[in-house]
């Protein structure tokens, strides 16, 4: 095997990305917390690095998630991660079963057909080889094909928007894209001049440009293909292709069981750097689809975050609804990342609530809270309580007269320090009353006391509660044809993950159904977030609007929500169908009920042998 200056330009490019991938690991990895490494060295022999390895493969070379997402897009990715690492591994195999000397230089498989013209000691496996070569050369090429397509023509590929990129991005982009179109053109020169390809490059070879001067285009193809190789591995390190080495450390991190902290951390720089800025994060944001913001989205955060800093406008533009964060195909915890960087801005003081005061309220088993969405929405917060007198619960209403916020508007806009004041407070103030259990009909409020508040007491939506007491018989709801579809909060879907409970609720006394696709933890947001302070009211109406289109149709009665917030926001947004909490809706079947019990024991009166019953004198 003779030496030619052509391998250079790859050969440098692998060995930087790969001296730069091994020394920002070692950094990433070095600056992890003690506890981290301590749990990753607890478990790197364990069934979880065989797991991190299944879903590398499965992830890394499939794209499953995205296949899931879109198969089109799924099937462009796989297409080039996957055909690609086969025609490095096809090329491996191949130069090693070549009679070859004890050690095959890095470059040796990548250009074998140049060095090897004649396969025949090959033997029986040339043509097994040949033909697989061109078989994922082709795939690859239909994926580079699909992705050109999808740049421009994004919505034929079920796409609204795709993504704008940077300059280094563009630099990696028109590398990677060159990279098979020259490998094609020298594979078929040389399958023109030396019968080495099997059906698609010999085809190309010899018959489409056989006409042209193939030995002069010889070694220019080549140096061409090597050249495109070298640039994308030498851009790759400060492009979004970072992702492709990235995302492998990010899968044994995450099954180890490394998370995002309520800081920027090294862990964080392993998220960023694992983007791949695929767009898709855009697509499911209501603020591209409902009102034409798409820059601002985490594929443009993260972006600046990794190389710089964001602007407030990019910080602050989003209602943390968590939608991109089920879209995201890599699974980035983006929503704590935007919180964790709004905290670096903090308004507030350590002492801006110093002057509250604690208050006392009677001690009882179920401490009940409505929180300042609630107390914005009085019926809902009486719907329950009647719900809670007709199950006979003994109940303290610890913010009946007084209380504070629960804070997690202030953690949702990074004011960190000001929601532990909040948090001190009403953690004393909860622990007072010795309640067993609390409870809330405000999902932003029980997302807050779930994650932050680290009590010893079980936390329940209203919707969970209200369902346990009507699973035990204490409540009995009369059955009605009324027709309701259900929104799910963000908060309660995608943040809690209570998708079950306000269905099976709303089933015992009404007809559910389900009008759209986008329920469960693909909810559609009412827009009214409170993570979100730069939009206008019109802005979230337009949102609401949008959502409440996709849940009704002609025969829905009444929308139903679990979400004070959610309420307000949806039934601000249009008149056509009433929107109610689901606390009111079981109400009215809980006074149905009653009355017909009523009327039972009316009619039974008319025996001497019976009494009516105390409950409905």
């Amino acid at each position: 095997m003779k030496e030619h200056p052509f391998v250079i330009p790859f050969t440098i490019g692998l060995t930087f990305v790969i001296l730069y991938t091994v020394v920002m690991w070692t950094i990433w990895v070095v600056r992890l917390t003690r506890r981290e490494k301590k749990i990753i060295w607890k478990r790197l022999l364990t069934v979880k690095t065989l797991r991190g390895i299944w879903e590398t493969i499965r992830e890394g070379l499939f794209h499953r998630n995205i296949f899931k997402k879109n198969v089109i897009l799924g099937f462009m990715h796989m297409s080039l991660a996957f055909g690609w690492f086969m025609l490095i591994v096809l090329g491996n195999l191949e130069a090693r079963l070549y009679p070859h000397g004890l050690i095959n230089p890095p470059y040796y498989p990548i250009f074998f057909e140049f060095f090897r013209h004649d396969l025949s000691p090959l033997r029986e496996y040339e043509e097994i080889f040949t033909f697989l070569m061109d078989f994922f050369l082709l795939l690859v090429i239909s994926g580079i094909g699909i992705a050109f397509f999808k740049r421009y023509k994004s919505k034929v590929m079920g796409m609204h928007r795709t993504t704008k990129h940077i300059l280094i991005d563009r630099i990696a982009l028109t590398s990677l894209w060159l990279i098979f179109p020259f490998r094609i053109l020298a594979e078929s020169v040389t399958a023109g001049l030396y019968n080495t390809g099997h059906f698609f490059t010999n085809f190309l070879g010899q018959q489409v440009i056989y006409g042209l001067p193939l030995d002069q285009l010889y070694y220019p193809s080549w140096w061409a293909y090597s050249i495109a190789l070298g640039s994308f591995f030498v851009a790759l390190p400060f492009s979004r292709y970072m992702h492709i080495p990235t995302e492998i450390l990010l899968i044994f991190l995450r099954k180890y069981g490394v998370r995002e902290k309520d800081s920027h951390s090294s862990y964080t720089n392993v998220e960023l750097n694992a983007c791949s800025r695929c767009g898709i994060c855009i697509d499911s944001c209501h603020l591209s689809t409902d009102l034409g913001i798409s820059d601002t989205q985490p594929t443009y955060f993260i972006r600046d975050l990794r190389y710089s800093k964001p602007s407030e406008r990019l910080r602050e533009t989003c209602m943390l609804c968590m939608r991109c964060l089920k879209a995201c195909p890599v699974g980035i915890e983006i929503t704590q990342i935007r919180k964790n960087e709004r905290s670096e801005h903090q308004l507030f003081s350590p002492t801006s609530y110093s002057y509250l005061n604690g208050y006392a309220y009677p001690k009882a088993k179920v401490a009940f809270f409505a929180g300042c969405m609630g107390h914005l929405t009085p019926n809902i917060i009486k719907s329950t309580l009647l719900l809670l007198d007709a199950a006979g619960i003994d109940y303290t209403f610890i913010d009946r007269n007084g209380s504070i916020c629960c804070g997690r508007p202030l953690q949702l806009n990074g004011e960190v320090d000001a929601a532990k004041q909040l948090i001190d407070k009403n953690n004393r103030l909860i622990y007072e009353t010795g309640a067993n259990c609390l409870v809330t009909t405000c999902p932003i409020c029980a997302s807050e006391f779930k994650k932050n508040y680290h009590m010893s007491i079980p936390i329940y939506h209203h919707s969970q509660y209200l369902w346990e007491l009507t699973n035990q018989g204490r409540l009995v709801f009369n059955q009605s044809n009324l027709n309701v579809a259900y929104h799910d909060p963000c908060e309660l879907s995608r943040g809690l993950g209570v998708v079950d409970e306000p269905r099976k609720l709303l089933k015992s006394a009404v007809v559910l159904t389900e009008n759209s696709n986008q329920t469960k933890q693909n909810s559609l947001c009412c827009g009214g977030s409170l993570a979100i302070t730069n939009t206008s009211a019109f802005q979230k109406s337009t949102i609401a609007a949008s959502t409440v289109l996709q849940l009704a149709n002609n025969t829905t009665d009444l929308i139903a929500t679990a979400c004070p917030l959610c309420k307000k926001t949806l039934a601000a947004a249009q008149n056509d169908v009433p929107v109610q909490d689901i606390s009111e809706i079981m109400v009215k079947a809980l006074m149905d009920s009653r009355k017909a019990s009523l009327s039972e024991a009316k009619v039974k009166m008319a025996s001497p042998k019976l009494e009516v019953v105390e409950e409905y004198k």
